[in-house]
């Protein structure tokens, strides 16, 4: 199922792929990784401009990795804002998406603690380091394949 979202952007030509609805009525997009940046900056000028909340989740384990974005309409001339979820996946073994600092920059703290907890590297970030871990920590705690050290018991994923 279509939204008004995604017809409007199949209208000037921009790909991506409709996910639906989630339990809320919220549209749910898929963009590419290469292509994120530049639709980022269209949805701005369309009027998305505020930036609720960055997060990402390993999909599977030894799967994707998704860094997910809940961008918000708001302007004065309508009473109930709009909102929409926008879901960027990119490989395990190199985990690149660009970031969207220059264009919402309340991603500051978001996308670096995507980066820290599950090692998503978010190019043109301006401060990409760990926000939660020390610097000295090795690997990525939100990792679904992730084992902490000193810890060696095998454990099921699923």
């Amino acid at each position: 199922m279509q939204g008004r979202l995604s017809a409007w952007l199949v209208k000037h030509g921009l790909v991506h792929s409709s996910l639906g609805f989630d339990y809320q009525g919220i549209e749910t997009l898929q963009i590419k990784p290469e292509d994120w940046h530049s639709i980022a900056v269209i949805l701005y000028v369309y009027g998305y401009n505020y930036l609720r909340s960055q997060c990402a989740y390993d999909v599977v384990p030894g799967g994707l990795l998704a860094s997910v974005y809940h961008l918000t309409r708001i302007a004065y001339d309508i009473d109930q804002p709009e909102e929409v979820c926008i879901k960027v996946f990119a490989p395990r073994s190199n985990p690149r998406i660009p970031s969207v600092f220059w264009v919402w920059k309340s991603a500051d703290f978001q996308e670096r603690e995507s980066y820290d907890m599950l090692g998503i590297i978010y190019d043109n970030h301006p401060r990409l380091k760990r926000i939660l871990m020390p610097e000295s920590w090795i690997g990525w705690p939100l990792r679904k394949d992730y084992i902490a050290p000193n810890f060696y018991e095998i454990q099921d994923a699923h």
